[in-house]
């Protein structure tokens, strides 16, 4: 592990093209002598908002066990916005929002709830919308509905919120399929497996900061019943240390704590593997769904919208709203009457907002937004009907906390303190997701640049499986040697003094999108 450590400080953000050539040759080699590796099972392990440069010996000895036996996507992305309901179900469809409809961890979404935004976090609001949408809330394919066509099974073990419990595997219980959250009945759509649970762990953990019975809890589920049984797919969820980053600070010690909470409660899960007589046909990924960066300072921007003359409506009072609006570090603003004007008027404002450092609308030609000044809203994945007219975010930087981490921005005034964790816009910081896999054709013991993503885990999952992926998935499978000339593209837009970029790798369908313009890599084969 602290070899291994030591060529990710020296990889650093700074990425040479022999790195990628290196790990194809190495991949390569595996494929002509480990071809078609048998795999029966893969177990996927979620640190949810886990930053990559906080995988070290002190901190996560276990995760880098796995990257000892496996590969290291050192510069693995996320998807836009970088918020976890959002990219839970980018996971499972290996699809950007465009494709799979969850467009934010607060949208507005007439359909199922016409007078208030919908939060994907309350268990209420998600069943509402997934009896709203005849169970489409998602809108296209997941890992467990391919399963589900050819007879396989698939487990989940969940300490997050409702919405990412649901999105993960949203059509479980029509599949029979089993999901578990630590969060009780409410929080999964197979409320019938919390008394299951129950009546052999005992009661659920009850909530704190950090969360560290919750992920042991976890723990010995997965040991005690899942694993034993042999699903197909087992996806275990821990929602640390994303909760403490927010609410204790990135580098605190209540946040240290439930990182090393969270990997030795992986360690145990490992020790268990590797008891099994046929855990060399069992895989495992590692991942997390986006990093965190620290609060620099809050801004009221609706609040300072209001007073420049635009009504954007309490969220809870939407009902005949002019504009309404939902926002983090990253946000959204639609006209409902559709008044191209007050859009394009709104639009300048936010580009003449010196905290703003983006702003996105409807697509005009792939690269160009219909409003001038603005990037399509394809450029960063999103462009779904439940899209907003608008995205837009605040500003970050690369400067460091109080604690010497890097990753500092602005966030709208919500239950995060200034100094807090947060996450949801392109910093390079909160793209950068964690992404180990091991098992089957991986190569062992590679820390790569290669581009890849968290829309890569489901084709790859199902290929590890032997089975295809569906039609609606971008990712690619990264079990599969490419070759491709893997350039870095950067797209503009301005208006008056405004200046946007957005950079981007393309492979195939998929789309890893770089921070804000700045390129940290290139890729030449």
């Amino acid at each position: 592990p602290n070899e291994l450590h030591q060529s990710v400080v020296k990889l650093g953000h700074q990425v040479a093209a022999q790195d990628f050539f290196e790990y194809e040759r190495r991949r390569s080699g595996a494929l002509m002598t480990n071809t078609h590796k048998p795999i029966d099972r893969v177990v996927i392990v979620v640190f949810d908002g886990l930053r990559a440069d906080m995988v070290t010996p002190e901190l996560t000895p276990n995760i880098l066990r796995v990257v000892k036996k496996g590969s290291w996507y050192r510069q693995a992305r996320t998807i836009f916005p970088s918020v976890t309901r959002v990219a839970s179900t980018s996971l499972a469809t290996g699809a950007h929002p465009l494709m799979h409809g969850i467009v934010g961890n607060g949208f507005y979404f007439p359909q199922a709830l016409p007078d208030r935004i919908l939060d994907t976090g309350k268990a209420e609001h998600i069943r509402t919308a997934d009896q709203a949408t005849q169970g489409a809330f998602v809108t296209c394919e997941t890992i467990g509905d391919v399963l589900a066509k050819h007879g396989k099974t698939m487990s989940v073990i969940h300490a997050g919120s409702a919405g990412s419990t649901y999105c993960v595997n949203p059509r479980a219980h029509r599949h029979g399929h089993w999901t578990f959250s630590v969060g009780g009945h409410d929080n999964t759509p197979t409320p019938h497996v919390i008394d299951e649970v129950v009546s052999h762990f005992g009661p659920l953990p009850e909530a704190e900061v950090p969360k560290i019975a919750a992920q042991s809890y976890l723990a010995k589920i997965a040991i005690e019943k899942i694993l034993p049984q042999k699903s197909d797919v087992t996806l275990i969820w821990f929602s640390e240390p994303d909760t403490s980053y927010h609410y204790l600070e990135i580098g605190s010690q209540g946040a240290r704590k439930a990182l090393i909470n969270a990997d030795a409660n992986l360690g145990l899960i490992l020790d268990y593997i590797e008891t099994l007589p046929d855990h060399e046909k069992l895989a495992l990924v590692i991942a997390s769904d986006h990093g965190q960066i620290s609060t620099r300072d809050a801004v009221p921007l609706f609040d300072q919208a209001r007073a420049a003359g635009f009504p954007i409506a309490p969220k809870n009072a939407l009902a005949e709203a002019q504009i309404i609006g939902a926002g983090g570090s990253s946000g959204e603003l639609r006209v409902p009457n559709g008044d191209q004007k007050t859009l394009s008027y709104l639009a300048h404002w936010l580009m003449d907002h010196e905290h703003i450092s983006h702003v996105f609308s409807k697509d005009l030609n792939g690269v160009d937004g219909v409003i001038d000044g603005t990037l399509s809203l394809s450029v960063v994945g999103q462009g779904h009907e439940r899209t907003a007219d608008l995205m837009f975010i605040l500003k970050s930087d690369m400067g460091v906390d109080h604690y010497g981490l890097p990753g500092l921005g602005l966030l709208m005034p919500g239950d995060v303190a200034i100094g807090g964790g947060y996450h949801g816009g392109l910093n390079p910081i909160e793209l950068n997701s964690v992404l180990i896999l091991a098992g089957g054709d991986m190569p062992s013991g590679v820390v790569t640049s290669a581009p890849a993503g968290i829309i890569d885990i489901a084709p790859t999952v199902l290929a590890m499986l032997n089975l295809q992926p569906a039609a609606s998935m971008q990712g690619r499978n990264l079990m599969r040697k490419w070759n491709h000339n893997f350039a870095l593209q950067t797209v503009a837009a301005s208006h008056g003094a405004f200046h946007q970029s957005v950079s981007f790798i393309d492979v195939g369908r998929a789309r890893y999108v770089q921070p804000g313009g700045q390129a940290e890599a290139t890729y030449a084969s």
